[in-house]
């Protein structure tokens, strides 16, 4: 887990990912831990979302760590994903100014002055290069691993791969999308 050393404590990374029910806030939560697990860490993976299924915020929460992990809940937030305004308002209080900001920028305003934050045209790119919303979180998925580099890039597309029979292709090219995007934008971008 060489990315992001600022960020993290003892190997362990504590990571939120929150937008609206919906947007597949859970489901790249449950990638994402897959993906650490075959790879050898420990991870605990919590989810939380309103009774309504669909438009209400939601949240997983991911602690990563090549070692033992001795708390199952966040006692900070190392990186946040965030595909919602309501979500970003909702679940940022407990944000700080080493915690780093992945949100999109089109849907989301981030406090710019009380934490690090990285917008991308997640959403935007989804309409424009797959002709549908619905691959935005997995083009955020792309831009998560890219910056973090809490797994390889080639075991993310692996477990896509596995999960994701319907439309499988557009997956893999919508994460390798966010992926490079990640990789060439620049870091302080608004």
């Amino acid at each position: 887990m060489e990315g992001l050393n600022h960020a993290h404590h003892n190997d362990e990374l504590n990571i939120r990912i929150a937008g609206r029910g919906g947007q597949g806030i859970i489901k790249l939560g449950l990638f994402l831990a897959e993906a650490s697990v075959l790879e050898g860490k420990n991870v605990v993976q919590t989810q939380s979302y309103g009774p309504e299924a669909r438009g209400g915020a939601c949240r997983t929460d991911l602690i990563i760590s090549n070692g033992e992990i001795d708390y199952p809940g966040l006692r900070r937030i190392d990186v946040f994903l965030v595909l919602d305004q309501e979500a970003y308002l909702k679940y940022s209080p407990i944000l700080d100014e080493k915690s780093i900001v992945i949100y999109d920028s089109d849907l989301v305003k981030p406090d710019r002055a009380k934490h690090i934050a990285i917008g991308f045209p997640f959403t935007k790119k989804a309409i424009e290069d797959f002709g549908n919303p619905i691959f935005a979180n997995i083009i955020a998925f792309g831009a998560l691993v890219a910056i973090t580099k809490i797994i390889k890039p080639e075991t993310a597309l692996y477990v896509l791969k596995k999960r994701l029979k319907k439309f499988q292709e557009e997956n893999l090219n919508a994460f390798v999308e966010g992926y490079e995007l990640a990789l060439i934008t620049p870091k302080a971008v608004a």
